[in-house]
């Protein structure tokens, strides 16, 4: 069994189908076929025994003192034999007379006990003595002398067995040609039927094959396969679009690492020309070479930096847990933070208790992130103002701002305001800010503020009491 079973599951999809369908209507017609079996032949059995107990019914005195009469007694050429079917008198002692010309029947028990008395009638099937399959029926009856006895009618079996015989090769016939049919129509309706995963199976292996996204399976209808057919077009669709943005990612990473890359070669180049030709640089020229390539080494691993975090959040997830995390605190830390970067600026900080769930390390990096911009961006001996107010928190400060037709790109990745190419950074920070405040839920937004500057907006949701922990099976 587990062989054949093992046979199935190796054959195609279309063919276990046609199979499971032939199987099926097999045993629906397999079951019809018995059962119109059975009630004809209990139909034909039932006909039969009421025309020999209806017969039994018409014997007159007669007859039967005929049969009597002629028990034992061989009949002649000449004479005519018994009209009708069978009949055999049985008598209590279990003597019998059958009807001149017919062959004798076996004596059953029921049969003495109508006979007797005991029981009113009895049906069998039984031999005759010549080979002859009967069907009996036995009554009770009484002789002319108003004794006891029993009255047996029997009719050959073949006017039964023949038309069921005959009626099971046509139920045979009309069951193969039902099967056969059933089969070739499951073939068609599994060829028909899976068609689209046809067209879905060479879509995938076209995909594997060539690495081709532009591929898509027209969707027909809502049913299973058209969802599946949607669900690849989805898929391949999202992979597209995240090739490109690799593309553009690596095309933007490299463009932001060849500026440093050129002013640090060029740099470079100058002092070693220097002392292979043997002309001093000047010291004063020397010092500003110097801190060139200083610069440009903090922007470099700056950018690298931001490349490392933007590979965490750029789909929207970091690396560590989501844990419960005091907002107001990490604000704090991001401020002393922002203090020694910006240490001729005065940063005013209001912050109300708020509790988040997220990422602590990415959360700190984009509230750093978002006080960095603000720094970098305010005048000497300006202000930054920092608010947390029920889980939004506001920075603000009071530098040039940003033009309103700029305002939709900040967020953009490598994106820089043409006003602040001269200032240090890679364009990635508030990139990464978005992302990572997306993740916990929340939302980011920068404007333009009420009398110069720019205000960013972070708002997360939270509690001003810290929630439960999350398990880390659920994170």
């Amino acid at each position: 069994m587990s062989g054949v079973l093992r046979r199935v599951r190796g054959l195609p999809l279309r063919s276990r189908l046609a199979l499971l369908v032939a199987v099926a209507v097999a045993a629906a017609v397999a079951a019809v076929a018995v059962t119109c079996w059975f009630l004809t032949r209990g139909q034909l059995y039932g006909q039969i025994d009421n025309n020999l107990a209806n017969e039994a019914h018409s014997l007159g005195r007669s007859q039967t003192a005929y049969i009597v009469s002629n028990c034992g007694v061989s009949q002649s050429p000449a004479q005519p034999g018994f009209p009708g079917p069978t009949v055999q008198i049985v008598y209590p002692n279990g003597q019998v007379c059958t009807s001149p010309g017919d062959a004798s029947i076996p004596v059953q028990a029921s049969d003495l006990r109508v006979a007797r008395g005991t029981q009113s009638t009895s049906t069998h099937t039984t031999t005759a003595s010549d080979g002859t399959d009967m069907r009996v029926v036995t009554l009770s009856a009484f002789d002319q002398d108003g004794e006891r006895l029993a009255l047996s009618v029997a009719s050959p079996l073949h006017e039964v067995t023949k038309p069921l015989t005959t009626l099971a090769w046509v139920l045979l016939l009309v069951g193969g040609i039902g099967v056969l049919g059933a089969t070739a129509a499951g073939l068609w309706i599994a060829r028909a039927g899976l068609r689209p995963v046809d067209k879905l199976t060479d879509a995938v292996e076209h995909v594997a094959r060539t690495e081709d996204l532009t591929v898509r399976i027209p969707v027909d209808g809502n049913d299973e396969i058209a969802r599946l057919s949607a669900s690849f077009n989805s898929m391949t669709a999202s992979l597209a679009s995240s090739r490109e943005l690799q593309r553009q990612l690596i095309a933007d990473a490299g463009h932001e690492l060849r500026t440093p890359l050129t002013s640090m070669r060029t740099n470079i180049e100058l002092l070693t020309r220097s002392e292979d030709t043997g002309r001093a640089i000047p010291p004063d020229d020397r010092r500003a070479l110097m801190a060139s390539l200083k610069a440009q080494m903090t922007e470099l691993a700056a950018l690298i930096g931001d490349l490392q975090e933007l590979s965490r959040t750029g789909l929207g997830a970091g690396d560590g847990p989501v844990k419960v995390v005091s907002l107001h605190e990490t604000v704090r830390s991001a401020v002393e933070r922002a203090r020694l970067r910006g240490p001729e600026l005065t940063i005013d900080a209001e912050l109300a208790p708020w509790y988040v769930r997220a990422e602590p390390a990415a959360l700190e990096r984009a509230i750093v992130n978002l006080l960095d911009n603000a720094v970098k961006f305010s005048p000497e001996k300006g202000t930054v103002e920092v608010r947390l107010m029920r889980g939004t928190l506001t920075v603000r400060d009071h530098g040039p701002g940003i033009p309103a037709d700029e305002l939709p790109y900040v967020f953009d990745r490598f994106w820089r305001s043409p006003t602040a190419r001269a200032l240090p950074g890679s364009g990635l920070g508030l990139s990464i800010v978005a992302r990572t405040v997306e993740a916990s839920g929340g939302e980011v937004a920068l404007a333009a503020a009420d009398g110069g500057g720019t205000v960013a907006t972070m708002r997360l949701p939270g509690a001003p009491t810290p929630p439960p922990e999350i398990p880390e099976s659920a994170t």
